[in-house]
């Protein structure tokens, strides 16, 4: 299996994504600068934590116009698995490819600590060895991990299945403690938590 790790200017979990990835999942994995496109033999793509363009006008949405997207939403479109880690999530939103919105922490403060996630969908690639409300201990890094989306939206995903995973208590004022979703066919999910730190 081949995976690809797009770094971003301000990339900075992308080498601890490529460690997991190579020495612990014995993948084969690359490095993808944003500016050049994807080769099509890639299994899978993942966007990694860090503060591309430095967050500048708000997290992700430099990056989300970056030329590799194109080939990113291409990707989702055909079912590769697509994962977007904490600013990769952020990304991921802005985009298009995952709904809602991720906002400023509601203590107005970076979070980094350890929280316990629940596994709400495990029919995704990235999900599919967990069991459903399985508990899992992993840690946050994040200043806007703030998941909104309005109270329709939330009746649409909660239907669709498309909440992926919540915390076990309420971490930063998240709409129903979410921490990570995915789009409709659950090939492509987000999530604010690092589980490239977890190992």
């Amino acid at each position: 299996m081949k995976v690809g790790v797009v770094v971003f200017p301000g990339s900075n979990c992308d080498r601890d994504m490529y460690h997991v990835l190579t020495d612990v999942f014995h993948l084969d994995t690359q490095y993808f600068w944003h500016e050049k496109g994807l080769p099509k033999n890639i299994d899978a793509v993942i966007l990694p934590g860090g503060f591309s363009y430095g967050d500048r006008l708000r997290a992700g949405v430099i990056a989300a116009h970056s030329p590799v997207i194109k080939d990113v939403q291409k990707m989702a479109q055909k079912g590769i698995p697509i994962l977007g880690v904490c600013n990769g999530f952020q990304i991921l939103v802005e985009a298009g490819l995952l709904p809602g919105v991720l906002l400023k922490n509601k203590s107005l403060n970076f979070m980094c600590e350890w929280t316990n996630l629940i596994v709400e969908n495990n029919k995704t690639p990235f999900t599919n060895q967990f069991k459903i409300h399985e508990k899992i201990p992993i840690p946050i890094a994040n200043g806007e991990g703030r998941y909104y989306v309005d109270n329709e939206t939330l009746k649409e995903i909660k239907k669709k299945n498309q909440i992926v995973f919540r915390y076990s208590e309420v971490v930063n004022g998240s709409t129903n403690k979410i921490a990570g979703v995915c789009n409709e066919d659950g090939n492509v999910v987000g999530m604010m938590p690092h589980p490239e730190r977890a190992t």
